[in-house]
């Protein structure tokens, strides 16, 4: 039986490729990547998300001008079209990732609701 979930496992993984938000995403990452400009913001953008998630996740004081940064930084790469398709793009997936994370758990809360 252990199998079988892993089994189900690859194949959800390979349905999401194929899947309407999965493709637009990939098409919207193509186009930022295609856009030498829109590629060094969109580049520049996730070096500030991961420099600031690993002083969090560390415990590390995140400083005022980080913050102010962070926002300049999602100001101006909200502006580019590009981009701006592509974070829609992953909202997109993102909320599909969501439904089928709630699914799958639902085992577990209904356990700990006591259904």
């Amino acid at each position: 039986m252990s199998n079988k979930i892993y089994d189900t496992a690859n194949q959800l993984e390979k349905d999401l490729r194929e899947t309407d938000a999965y493709v637009a995403l990939k098409v919207a990452y193509d186009a930022v990547k295609a856009n030498p400009e829109a590629n060094e913001m969109f580049q520049e953008f996730q070096g500030i998300q991961v420099k600031l998630q690993q002083k969090q996740m560390s415990g590390e004081e995140i400083l005022e001008e980080e913050i102010k940064e962070a926002q300049e930084m999602a100001m101006k790469t909200g502006e580019n079209d590009t981009i701006k398709n592509l974070m829609e793009a992953e909202q997109k997936l993102s909320l599909l990732i969501d439904d089928i994370n709630r699914i799958i758990m639902s085992p577990i809360q209904e356990l700990y609701q006591g259904q």
